[in-house]
Formats: C-alpha cells, structure tokens, sequence
C-alpha cells in the first residue's frame, strides 16, 4: 500500500521544470485556450501506477483551483483541492497530507487563466498515437519531473497526462466519459476530511 501512495503523491505532488524552445510555439496559445475555456469538468479516471497497478474512479475539476480525485472501492482514498490547499487521506492506511494548491503537478487543470509563458512552459509538442503531447515543466524547479499532457485534435479535447519523476518512475492518468462546463455541487469541493489526529488513532 505505502508503494501506492507513493505513487499517488507522485501525481500530485511533482513540478515541471525549464524554458520554451521557439520550435514548441506552434499550439501553445491554443492549448491555453482551450484549457481556459474549461470553467467545470468531470470524468472517470483511469491511473496506472509505477508498481504496475491500475486504479480508478471520479474526477472533478471547478476552476479556478478546485478538483476532487474520488478513488473506486476498495480504495478509500480522497484527494480535494478547495481552492486553497490539496488534503489527501485515506482512514484505510490512516495517511493524510495537505499542501498548497500551486505545488501540485495538477495544477495546470485549476490555474485560472493557465498561462505557458510563466512558471509553467511547454518543451515541446509531439504526436504520438494520433494524440498531440505536450511536454511541460516548472521553471522554478528544472530538476524535479515533467509531466506530458495528451490532447485528441479537432477538436483538441483532454486524454490525460503522465507524470514523470526526477528518477524516471511515471504515474500515468487516462480520462474517460469527459463532460466540461456541467454544474457541480459545491460540496464536491468542500473539505470534508476527518481531523488527521482521528485518522491516526483509528486501529489496523
């Protein structure tokens, strides 16, 4: 279990790192604008782990910095973005964390407007698979991961992403069943996680 929220802090935790190569110009703006059109989101998600398991469950997104991963049973796991810090738990294993909304690698999906001239840049930008990527990382943390966003063209639409580390390991996210600009109950967002105390007092 604790290789499983590695890799679960993986994907929330890791920056992107450097400068913006003329040669990945071409698309920019337009992956910025499509991304700020997206005000709500939701959609199952499917994760495949560095440890070769694969988890799923919800995914809603209410920008600017509001997003709710919801694991399937038998997983307890809960991560929720309130628009000012992630908190993670799980009374399962008794984890919990939080940390500030901008230091996470899902970041790019609440930034409200998403700029990719800033701290966040695009390396480059390939097809893969009949998919466009787009490489991006942080300019503040050059040596701590990238993370590759997949996008369907014509119209460009959201596939997932993968997160990769500063060793290599890659968390990869996959979106099914994607709905955008839905209304989404507030309580979505709400931090609704017990006291972390609690959680840690609970027995095996």
């Amino acid at each position: 279990m604790r290789t499983f929220m590695t890799a679960v802090l993986a994907t929330i935790l890791l920056a992107f790192a450097a400068s913006l190569p003329a040669q990945a110009q071409t698309g920019v703006p337009e992956l910025e604008q499509y991304i700020n059109s997206i005000r709500t989101m939701k959609a199952r998600f499917v994760q495949s782990n560095p440890n070769g398991s694969v988890v799923q469950g919800n995914l809603y997104v209410r920008r600017p910095g509001r997003m709710r991963f919801e694991y399937d049973a038998p997983s307890t796991l809960k991560i929720v973005a309130d628009g000012y810090q992630v908190t993670m738990w799980d009374p399962k294993t008794r984890d919990f964390g939080q940390w500030p909304i901008g230091w996470t690698a899902a970041s790019f999906l609440v930034k409200d407007p998403l700029s990719l001239s800033g701290d966040l840049r695009v390396e480059k930008i390939d097809r893969v698979n009949g998919l466009l990527e787009f490489t991006m990382y942080q300019t503040r943390r050059p040596k701590e991961g990238k993370v590759i966003l997949r996008l369907a063209e014509n119209p460009l639409m959201l596939r997932g992403w993968t997160i990769i580390d500063e060793r290599g390991h890659q968390v990869t996210v996959s979106l099914n069943d994607m709905q955008t600009n839905v209304q989404l109950a507030d309580s979505l967002f709400k931090n609704d996680s017990p006291d972390p105390a609690s959680i840690r007092r609970q027995p095996n």
